[in-house]
């Protein structure tokens, strides 16, 4: 398979791809941004990419959500959490004294503010595209140091003024492995399902009936995130994730209400649920009394019943 990452070589995103076994066994090919990324896969020159969607400091990633919804469908077949640790790094001989410019990725600079307020109140931090471009930049002279990981430090050879700057030790990415439509994964009993959805705007209480299509079928809501549509002040798109998979009934259920009610609903995958170190005590959560898949098909046997006479 041919797999396409958020580069350059050396970022974070390029560790989470080659936790996915199909990606060592594969090619790997480093895009410059996330559009780059995605536009590969839909014109048909990678079979996957894996690019980041939310931060546990920083929240989603606007780019990658805005360009999920823009273009042909594209859908989320895996995710992969990992855990981020990040370096203040810059060429040999400078010291901290000397950092007047700090290149970082806005994600990057967002979890490790405390600490530049704390260390480098007067510095200039610029945003780049990537943690590994941020290397690179330090390395060239053109900022006075960078924001990235360790092994971006190490491939261009600077020197690590400061390690394990993040304002909270624990934080961690989540990115997601996404490909063009097809079947989704089979359901493991511990799935996610993401979508976008668009309400009516107006109509009273449009947001309200897409939180009752799944709290009425025990779908346990995880996250919820607005993107603005583009079209005007105000419109907005609802980024969704739930527990579950479209295969069960309650989440099939809930979607057939959202089709009714919503302006517009784009699926954008159901897989596995990624477990990792932090995530461990966290499970599936069980189906409310009467709203398993048994008794959905309890109830739908029971109407078909009624309607034979």
């Amino acid at each position: 398979m041919r797999f396409v990452y958020l580069g350059p070589p050396g970022t974070f995103a390029e560790q989470a791809l080659r936790t996915v076994p199909a990606a060592e066994r594969g090619s790997r090919t480093a895009a410059r941004s996330v559009p780059e990324a995605l536009d590969a896969v839909r014109a048909g020159e990678a079979d996957a990419a894996l690019v980041p969607l939310e931060n546990s400091i920083g929240g989603g990633v606007g780019v990658t959500l805005d360009e999920m919804v823009a273009g042909s469908p594209l859908i989320i077949t895996r995710e992969v959490v990992l855990p981020v640790e990040f370096v203040l790094a810059a060429r040999a001989g400078t010291v901290l004294s000397d950092v007047r410019s700090v290149a970082a990725h806005p994600q990057a600079s967002t979890q490790c503010r405390g600490w530049l307020r704390d260390h480098l109140p007067d510095a200039v931090v610029v945003d780049v595209l990537s943690n590994s471009a941020a290397a690179q930049s330090a390395a060239s002279g053109e900022h006075d140091a960078a924001i990235c990981a360790p092994i971006g430090a190490g491939q261009q050879r600077l020197a690590v003024l400061a390690d394990k700057i993040a304002d909270h030790g624990d934080a961690v990415t989540r990115f997601v492995l996404v490909s063009r439509p097809g079947p989704p994964p089979s359901p493991t009993g511990d799935d996610r399902t993401s979508l976008a959805v668009y309400i009516a705007h107006d109509r009273v209480g449009a947001l309200l009936a897409v939180l009752m299509e799944l709290a009425v079928r025990g779908v346990n809501l995880t996250r919820i995130e607005s993107r603005p549509t583009g079209e005007a002040l105000g419109r907005y798109a609802f980024f969704l994730d739930c527990t579950g998979h479209v295969a069960d009934d309650r989440v099939g259920e809930a979607l057939r209400g959202l089709r009714r009610v919503c302006a517009e609903v784009r699926f954008l995958g159901s897989y596995p649920r990624h477990r990792w170190t932090g995530s461990e005590g966290e499970g599936p959560v069980p189906a409310p009394a009467g709203l398993s898949d048994v008794d959905y098909a309890d109830a739908s046997a029971w109407l078909d019943r009624l309607r034979r006479g």
